[in-house]
């Protein structure tokens, strides 16, 4: 008898995986859905067991960005400028097949393309620009080609441009095992209002890890129909994303540069964040007065390929002897006050951009007046040229920029200032984002001469020491 119990006992155990996998089996069967589907595959490869990961590289990142046949022709140098044959990865998702001659060939240099689906069925009552909705599919379409070793994908425009190793650096900060939805919003209050202040917009860049990807992949298309009344690509991405349970996380370096005019208070004063993107540049002045925008991004670009990381950060120093006062944006622009400012000021953008809809704000940021009285402006010196000294160091000299009117601050304060035509800076090579961001300090170089018959001055950009204070005294 006591075997008879034993027997049953072992057979009951060994039914019970059977059983259990039989129940599984059967409740996809009656839900139709295949344990063999893309998604079910794609699942659990990818939370399969597996070594402890490499760190994110570019190699992880698959871009999709949004084109048109239309634009494409005049907006393909925006992408030229990072776009790197054989180390990026991605497609370019157009609306239809480009017309090529006989001997056109598709240029090696751009990123491959695809013809995105039909949306033709789609519902779509949030304006004229049906086109949204296709965008919006980049993400659903660029993670059904099955591309393997992917860990982000990233969306984009035409007219966006990348700093892929910032972009590389922000993405390492997180684990992409798990669902990230990145980006950042408008800088103009009124176009948040208008949309959402919790969403990714677009153009800047929105940044959607794997997981998240292959959950709102698979039943993105009829998530899109419940939200046909909204305008843009990026608000049906955000309301789908929320579905989910997923909200944005803000990084402060994506920018949709939803701004007017003269854009040089938003980039001189950049926040402690690496710089991912710049989008709109067609809207707002160029970056640099004495080129045309087209110039001027390339000029930004060569200082951004000297020293990823560095690039448009900022860093304050005084000249005590000569009560000045320096603020850097490296590989941008210099700002050379002849009194002592604190730094509460010198961080806040000047208000030279208006709003998109050409306002005087409100902005996402704060911002103070540039003033009309010319002794009441700092002088403005533009990078020149960037160059490597050595290893991981870096020489940039800034020109200073006078107006076209050539008239300037007549007041003596002034004078010994206006001596100065050159700023040099000295760098080492910037690798902190792996750290709590904390602002560099600067020195400056030179043997301080009171007079300032001198027409450069030399400034050094350093670690802060533990317990340094940048304090004008």
């Amino acid at each position: 008898m006591a075997q008879t119990k034993l027997f049953s006992t072992v057979v009951i155990f060994l039914l019970i995986p059977f059983v259990a996998i039989s129940a599984v089996f059967l409740t996809f069967q009656y839900f139709n859905i295949s344990l063999f589907d893309n998604y079910t595959k794609t699942f659990f490869n990818q939370y399969a067991p597996r070594q402890e990961d490499e760190p994110t590289n570019i190699s992880h990142i698959v871009f999709g960005i949004s084109a048109s046949v239309n634009t494409w022709p005049w907006r393909h140098h925006y992408i030229d400028l990072w776009w790197q044959p054989n180390v990026t990865r991605g497609f370019l998702w157009l609306d239809y097949e480009p017309h090529q001659n006989n001997d056109d060939t598709w240029p090696e240099t751009s990123p491959p393309y695809k013809v995105s689906g039909d949306t033709s069925s789609f519902k779509y009552t949030g304006g004229p620009l049906r086109y949204q909705i296709r965008m919006s599919r980049v993400v659903k379409e660029s993670f059904e080609l099955g591309l393997e070793n992917v860990r982000w994908f990233v969306m984009g425009d035409d007219d966006t441009v990348f700093f892929p190793e910032n972009l590389v650096s922000v993405l390492s900060k997180y684990d992409h095992n798990e669902m990230y939805y990145i980006g950042g919003n408008s800088e103009s209050v009124e176009q948040n209002e208008g949309n959402f202040f919790k969403m990714a917009y677009g153009g800047a860049g929105v940044a959607i890890s794997y997981p998240l990807a292959m959950v709102l992949a698979k039943g993105f298309d009829e998530c899109i129909e419940r939200y046909a009344h909204l305008f843009g690509c990026d608000g049906r991405i955000m309301s789908c994303a929320s579905e989910i349970g997923i909200h944005l996380t803000h990084e402060l370096g994506f920018h949709q540069v939803d701004l007017r005019g003269n854009p040089y208070g938003f980039l001189a004063a950049h926040p402690i964040s690496p710089l991912v993107t710049l989008h709109h540049l067609e809207l707002v002045d160029p970056l640099f007065p004495t080129l045309n925008q087209a110039d001027s991004i390339e000029k930004l670009f060569a200082s951004y390929k000297m020293d990823p990381g560095r690039i448009l950060q900022k860093s304050f120093c005084y000249d005590l002897r000569r009560n000045w006062s320096l603020s850097v944006s490296w590989g941008y622009s210099v700002e050379l006050y002849p009194s002592l400012v604190n730094v509460g000021e010198m961080e806040t953008p000047f208000r030279t951009m208006k709003t998109f809809t050409m306002r005087d704000g409100p902005f996402m940021f704060n911002t103070r007046p540039l003033s009309n009285d010319l002794c009441e402006k700092p002088l403005i010196y533009y990078v020149d040229q960037v160059d490597r000294i050595s290893e991981g160091n870096t020489r940039s000299r800034y020109k200073r920029y006078d107006a076209v009117s050539g008239e300037v601050c007549a007041s003596e304060q002034y004078a010994p200032a206006l001596n100065i035509s050159y700023v040099d800076i000295l760098t080492y090579h910037f690798h902190i984002w792996a750290k709590a961001p904390r602002r560099q300090c600067c020195d400056v170089m030179d043997d301080g001469d009171v007079d300032g018959m001198k027409s450069v001055v030399q400034v050094k950009i350093r670690e802060c020491h533990l317990f340094e204070s940048v304090t004008p005294q």
